[in-house]
């Protein structure tokens, strides 16, 4: 119910500020557990794919995502809370996995959760290698995994803004993945990667990001290290 409530007070705002479009509702199953998987461009991803879906979804987001102090920073925080999304603690050193079992126990239960295989925001909107927790998840529980791509979304708020401005934002939904017996045949690491590489082509079809094959934490890191030496390029 407080979900719903939720989707409804926030709705009017939500709407107005990015006038958002979704195709591809059609793949998301009407019952039972699903893994959405999408790229990751703003921190309003984890806002306007539960808002545009039916049916409650969940995403693993950052804690800083409920403790930001800005106007719009509580505001995101009181609708992450309100939807049921899952504060994660990214500095213990089983974080990743404690995030994973506690995804993997809601999609047993039934539930549609959403993963960022690229495991953080793009730091310049460009696609991302994926991290292997979603095949982890894939293999785990036997669901389906449907590509998802935002569009727009880091034109409204980018990495480092704090205030939105107004635009449109498309959200994409594929076709579930029909995984090749050959992506499935190996041992445990190495289904892990060829399923997460699967889901990075297909999220790339359906966004036309260009594709960097490195982790999107070291393109941060090697920005940062950059910015300090003041010789920061793409």
């Amino acid at each position: 119910m407080q979900y719903r409530v939720s989707r409804v007070v926030a709705g009017p705002f939500l709407r107005a500020l990015a006038r958002p479009k979704i195709t591809g509702t059609e793949h998301v199953p009407a019952t039972g557990g699903a893994i959405l998987a999408s790229n990751h461009v703003s921190i309003l991803d984890s806002v306007y794919l539960p808002f545009m879906l039916e049916r409650p979804v969940t995403f693993a987001a950052k804690s800083e995502y409920f403790t930001g102090t800005s106007l719009v920073q509580r505001f995101t925080g009181a609708y992450l809370r309100a939807t049921n999304q899952l504060s994660t603690d990214r500095t213990g050193p089983r974080a990743a996995q404690d995030m994973l079992q506690a995804a993997l126990d809601r999609l047993l239960s039934g539930e549609l959760f959403g993963i960022y295989p690229e495991g953080t925001r793009s730091p310049d909107g460009r696609l991302y290698r994926g991290r292997i927790g979603v095949g982890w998840l894939a293999v785990k529980s036997g669901l389906p995994v449907i590509p998802v791509a935002m569009k727009g979304t880091d034109r409204l708020l980018p990495p480092g803004r704090v205030i939105p401005r107004p635009g449109r934002i498309e959200i994409v939904i594929g076709e579930p993945l029909k995984l090749r017996p050959d992506v499935l045949d190996g041992p445990g690491a190495k289904v892990r990667r060829a399923i997460t590489d699967e889901v990075m082509r297909a999220i790339q079809e359906l966004s036309g990001q260009e594709y960097v094959p490195v982790y999107a934490s070291t393109r941060k890191e090697e920005l940062a290290a950059q910015r300090a030496t003041g010789t920061a390029s793409r």
